[in-house]
């Protein structure tokens, strides 16, 4: 039996996993579907403080991860199928491995909707991105295109104006989810161009490893055209990996997990970490903050609990 497993090992489990290997907790990390979570997607990343130059994404998870090895962490390969949260010890599957534990940190992550085309998978991190924050900076003065209706694809093309010599919104018709006020806002910014009734169904160009353009296709009428394009901004939500946990732990109706405070979950003992949580800022600093924040909150929880056995047997 773990005194601490984590889930998931993105900037949020690494972080945690840091944290409670220097309280010499050894927590066992399941790596996940995504190892290295949406870093492992990125390229350059300059906005995490310390890199003044800026560190690739997969280096940055890569040594967050030798770093909690060094203190004892321990790694292994797989995702959490099953989880059984009714009754301490906690149990969870991790493939076909069952394991029990004492404190459990869910850093599962929220995996970014995408179009599911194959052309787009090959391009993400070459063009394509569902971060506007994280690489908006990379096309100042480029074509760039944004996908999606609501809040969010607002906010990121809003954004994006700060760099882009022109943004696109590109909608699959001409209702919008977003609220009135975030789509006024858009609708002002003279740099913003709409594309409605629209929908893209290839991106260009996977041979030369760039985005150089896409091709639509209007939902009306089905007449297809191309247009040209530098960057491709995916808005169309995201999805907390939440599934083992349903029906166990509070999650809000979107399936992410309801905080009861720092990073405390409605059950005793759990606890979360990220963007698992975090529908707001989905960031790589905020993930590694709310990683330090679980493994301190399962720490003091432990140690309020005392040696298992010692209680097990009173």
């Amino acid at each position: 039996m773990r005194d601490v497993v984590i889930l998931g090992s993105g900037c949020a489990g690494n972080t945690a996993a840091i944290y409670a290997a220097r309280a010499n907790l050894q927590p066992l990390v399941a790596q996940g579907h995504e190892p290295g979570g949406q870093l492992s997607l990125t390229t350059l990343v300059e906005n995490f403080p310390g890199f003044p130059e800026g560190i690739n994404g997969p280096d940055l998870v890569e040594n967050m991860k030798q770093q909690a090895i060094k203190f004892g962490a321990e790694y292994v390969s797989g995702s959490v199928t099953e989880a059984d949260l009714s009754q301490r010890p906690f149990r969870v599957r991790i493939d076909e491995e069952r394991v029990e534990t004492r404190a459990l940190i869910i850093a599962t992550g929220a995996s970014a909707r995408w179009l599911g085309l194959a052309s787009e998978q090959r391009l993400i991190g070459r063009g394509v991105s569902s971060c506007a924050t994280c690489d908006g900076f990379f096309f100042r003065d480029k074509k760039i295109m944004v996908v999606g209706g609501g809040d969010s694809a607002m906010e990121e093309a809003t954004f994006l104006t700060r760099f882009g010599r022109e943004v696109t919104i590109v909608h699959r018709r001409e209702g919008f989810r977003a609220s009135p006020i975030m789509l006024e806002r858009a609708r002002g910014n003279p740099k913003i161009k709409w594309l409605l009734n629209a929908v893209i169904e290839e991106v260009f160009d996977v041979e030369k490893g760039l985005v150089t353009g896409v091709r639509l296709r209007d939902t009306k009428t089905g007449e297809q055209r191309t247009e040209e394009v530098d960057g491709l901004f995916l808005a169309i939500g995201h999805v907390p990996n939440t599934a083992p946990f349903k029906g166990q732990l509070e999650l809000g109706k979107e399936g992410f997990i309801v905080s009861r405070g720092g990073a405390r979950t409605s059950v005793a003992g759990v606890f979360h970490a990220g963007d698992v949580a975090d529908r707001t800022y989905r960031q790589a600093i905020t993930a590694a903050g709310a990683g330090c924040m679980a493994a301190l909150e399962a720490q003091r929880f432990l140690e309020a609990e005392g040696p298992w056995q010692a209680r097990r047997q009173t």
